[in-house]
C-alpha cells in the first residue's frame, strides 16, 4: 500500500534517449507546462528541506561554540589560591552539582574555588552596570 501512495515522478523516456544522443540543444529542453509546474514544486520542496538542514547545522555550530566559549570562559585556573579568599557557606546540592561539572566538563583540571571566581568574575563583568544603577539608586548617603 506505501508504494501505491508514494507518487513517481514521470520520466519522459523519448526525452531522456534524444538528450543521450542529440545532447542539449541551445535552445534548452522544451518540457511540457505541467512538467514545469511539477518540477518547480519538487525544487521548492528541496529548497525547502535544504534551509531546515542549513538551520540546524547553524545550530549545531553555534551550541558547539557556545560549549567552547563556556569552556574557555569558566574553566581557566585562576590567579590566586583558595586560602587568600574568604569562607563562603554554599547549599549541599549546589556543592554537589558543581563538583560534577569540575570532574566532567572540566576534567578535574581546575578546583571549585577557581570555577567559583570565574563564574563570579564573569557575572560582575557582564552586570556591572546594573549593579551598578541599582547599588546608586538604593544608595543613600546621610
Amino acid at each position: 500500500m506505501e508504494k501505491e501512495n508514494k507518487k513517481q515522478p514521470h520520466i519522459d523516456e523519448e526525452l531522456m534517449m534524444s538528450l543521450m544522443v542529440d545532447g542539449v540543444r541551445k535552445e534548452g529542453i522544451k518540457e511540457p507546462s505541467q512538467d514545469i509546474e511539477k518540477v518547480e514544486e519538487q525544487r521548492n520542496a528541496e529548497d525547502t528541506h535544504l534551509r531546515k538542514n542549513s538551520v540546524s547545522k547553524q545550530k549545531k555550530q553555534t551550541k558547539q561554540s557556545v560549549e567552547t566559549d563556556y569552556e574557555s570562559i569558566f574553566f581557566k585556573k585562576s590567579d590566586t589560591n583558595a586560602r587568600d579568599g574568604k569562607t563562603v557557606y554554599i547549599r549541599p546540592e549546589f556543592h554537589e552539582k558543581l563538583i560534577r561539572i569540575i570532574h566532567i566538563i572540566g576534567e578535574d583540571k581546575i578546583t571549585i574555588y577557581a570555577y567559583l571566581d570565574n563564574l563570579l568574575d564573569n557575572h560582575f563583568d557582564e552586570f556591572s552596570q546594573q549593579i551598578t544603577k541599582s547599588y546608586n539608586e538604593k544608595y543613600k548617603p546621610i
